[in-house]
Order: structure tokens, then sequence, then C-alpha cells
């Protein structure tokens, strides 16, 4: 998928900067208005596209502990009956989104349980949930449906549950094999709860097992990584996605940095950048293929990303829970980020929509590109197909500058990673922005 980075690249010596991100979305979220309630209501009452694939996101913001680089809506202080309200209106929010026109009598091609931590919840209140879902979208015909796991509240029970539901992707969020980073970093889990939920997958037979890895946490070194990376290899996961640290805004990290008070030694881009790289190249030994710049898998034709292939071609998508993410008929929208006022307005009822944002034709082009060259190669027919433009022409400037840095190649309709370009992606992607979005946070 893409060429050998040469040995003879000066290294770039860059600290792990606060404020660094995973590119997810266009334009970035700060730029979205928390005025366009009646936006995000026009888009729900039109007809959909009847090309546009339809997706359902569930937010299940519950965990033992707060990881210390995360930054996601999460919290690890809820009883089981606030458990069971926040589950209760999840499932209203879901019935009340079904009858608006855009999401009506249609069949998602994906649905999508993140967190937090799925696997927090109880047996019980997921069998429950499940069947509140499916009646409100029918999941008959889905193609995908991916459930997140933290491996210490795995139980062979609870995964019989999960995969009762309808899962067909595990997605293990591992990490780390080695316990002293896990504690250092905040994770929850040991090293022994991996091994002793590892078994009970294997005997359930879900169609496809991604486990995560994330290089550079605070503690990593070459020797524990090249630990992690054997343990994974030979484990043989279906897939095996690994995602270099990034410090956001709003981690435990972030703030300690920026408050002067952190005094850890912290792998800068230059290791993760070469950590990930081994993990790539020690897996593609053994078989696997590159799937993303995050993502390798060892049977394509088994190992199918569905949310993400969706996502990153323009489907709709229903993110539903606190502080959740949308995109309906070309218009972003996100739910309130509180506790209190979600479920006060699920009490209602009523959508519990905080800010939208309507994008253009070039904003939707733009943001397909941005995470289409996540998959390491882009084909320009596409956009030409969809949006009526050569992306080849219109970014030209940018793919001679990529160019020239050794970052991709040209290969006639098709716009290429090298490996130096596939391992930076995120810090490249932002040189495509309209200036007016240039310097906006993903918060």
């Amino acid at each position: 998928m893409s060429q050998p980075e040469s040995a003879t690249t000066p290294p770039t010596h860059t600290e792990t900067e606060v404020g660094s991100v995973f590119v997810s979305n266009y334009p970035p979220y700060s730029h979205w208005r928390h005025d366009g309630l009646n936006v995000a209501l026009e888009a729900l009452d039109r007809e959909p596209e009847t090309a546009r694939d339809f997706g359902l996101y569930l937010h299940i913001p519950f965990c033992r502990k707060r990881c210390k680089f995360c930054y996601f809506k999460v919290f690890t202080d809820k009883s089981s009956d606030e458990i069971g309200r926040y589950l209760d209106a999840l499932a209203t929010e879901v019935e009340l989104f079904s009858t608006h026109t855009a999401i009506r009598d249609r069949q998602p091609k994906f649905v999508y349980f993140g967190g937090g931590t799925p696997s927090f919840i109880s047996s019980t209140h997921l069998r429950a949930l499940a069947a509140r879902l499916k009646e409100a979208i029918p999941w008959t015909g889905v193609e995908e449906v991916t459930f997140e796991c933290e491996p210490g509240t795995l139980t062979r029970s609870k995964l019989e549950a999960i995969r009762d539901i309808g899962v067909t992707r595990l997605s293990l969020g591992i990490e780390s094999f080695d316990d002293s980073i896990l504690s250092a970093n905040g994770r929850a889990h040991v090293s022994k709860e991996i091994d002793r939920c590892l078994p009970w997958i294997d005997e359930l037979d879900f169609d496809q097992l991604n486990i995560d890895l994330i290089a550079g946490m605070v503690g990593e070194t070459w020797d524990t990584w090249r630990h992690s990376v054997a343990r994974t290899v030979d484990l043989a996961p279906d897939s095996v996605t690994i995602y270099q640290l990034e410090l956001p805004f709003n981690t435990r990290y972030s703030r300690n940095i920026l408050e002067g008070s952190f005094d850890q030694p912290l792998a800068d881009w230059d290791d993760k950048r070469a950590w990930h790289d081994y993990a790539f190249q020690e897996l593609a030994k053994v078989g696997y293929q590159v799937s993303s710049a995050y993502t390798m898998v060892r049977d394509p034709a088994r190992a199918r990303f569905v949310y993400r292939d969706s996502v990153w071609h323009g489907c709709d998508l229903l993110g539903t829970g606190v502080a959740s993410f949308s995109h309906i008929g070309g218009v972003h929208f996100q739910n309130v980020d509180s506790w209190g006022e979600y479920l006060s307005r699920i009490d209602v009822p009523e959508l519990p929509i905080a800010r939208a944002y309507s994008t253009s034709a070039r904003e939707q082009l733009i943001r397909e590109l941005i995470l289409q060259l996540k998959l390491g190669r882009v084909n320009a027919e596409y956009f030409t197909s969809k949006f009526d433009v050569d992306v080849v022409d219109a970014f030209s400037d940018q793919l001679r500058s990529f160019e020239s840095r050794g970052m991709l190649y040209v290969d006639g309709d098709q716009i290429c990673l090298t490996t130096k370009g596939l391992l930076r992606v995120d810090t490249l992607l932002p040189e495509f922005y309209d200036p007016e979005h240039r310097g906006g946070r993903y918060t």
C-alpha cells in the first residue's frame, strides 16, 4: 500500500505537544454553532439520500477508572440505578430520533457501541437496552455490530450476552501488556485479566476480534513495546489497531503539563512513529496487511471495518448518548455534554442536541478526502464522480508539498501515502483545511 520510508530521511525530534489530536471530523468542532438546533431539526425532517449508508452509534460513558490520557466524556462514579436511568434515556433518545423522516424506516448498515466502556454495564442492562434499540431501529440485515471492551469488566456470561445481542466485532482495549505501564497511565485492567478473558472470547467464536494498542504511553520503552507486540503476534487476533498517544487539551496529562506539574518522561513523536512502524513490520512478517494508518488485518475478507469505511465515505451517522456526534444529510450536530442536562432533556422528552453545523459541498469533500487519506490510498475518480471535483488538481499545492517531503506520491488517479506519510497522517491533514478552519480546536 505504501512505499518504504527512505533510510536517509533525517530524523525530526519533536516533543508530544498539548493540543495534538486524532483528526475525526471537518470542520473542527469549535466551528459548530450552539444556536444551530433548527439546522439539525431540518436535516432530520428531510428525506434521506437513498445512496447514503446509515449507521447507529451508542455512547456508553462508564468506566472503572479514567485513564490519564482520556479525552472522552466518561463517568466513573455512577451507581447501578444511575446507569440504568442513563440507558433508559439512551433508548428513549433512539426512539425519539426514529420518528424523524431522515431516520424512520432506515436499516442501519452498522451499529457501534462505544465509550467509555460498554462492557462495564451488566448483562441485564445490556439485554434490555438492545431489545428496545432493535424495536426502535431494527437491525435486520446489519453488516457489523461493534462492541468496545475493557478486559477487566468481562466475564464469560457477559460475553455470552454481548454475542447474543448480535455483536460481530469485539474491540478489546488492551493498550499494553505491561502492568507497570497500565498502572502508570491509569488503566483499570491488569495483564492477568487479559489472559483470563481471551479463552472465553475464543470459545464464543466472535466473527472478529480487534486488539487496540497505544504507542507512547508514559513509561513505554523499546523493551516493553517489543513485548506487547510479541504478545499480540502470538495471540493472532483478526485485526490490530495501533494509536500513537496524543494529548488533546482535556486530558489529565495535558492539564498537568500546562500547570507545570508533569515530571515523567514522555515519548516524542519520533519514538512513537518508530514503535508504530515496528509493530506494523512485525505483524506484516506473519501475514497481516495494512488496512489503514492505524490498523493491520490478518484476512481482509474476514476483518472488515464497516463503521470506519462508511463514516469515512460520508454516511449518515446517528450518534446517541451524552456528548455524541451525528452527521445527517450533510449536517453535523452534537448532543449536550452534561449528565444532568442530557437526562432532563430526554425527560421532557426532547432531542438533546446542543450545537450543529451545516456543511457545504466543499466541506463535505474535504472531510471525506482527509478521512480517506487515513486509508493510505485515495481514488481521485471517487471524488470526481461524487463531487465533480478533480482533487489532484484542486489540492495540487498540498500534494506537491507532501510529495517533495516524501509523504505521498500520485500514481494516475491514485494518491498514495508513503510509510513516512502514513505514520504521521494526522499531522498532515490540517494542511487540506480551508484557511478559516485552520487552528480550530477539536473540542
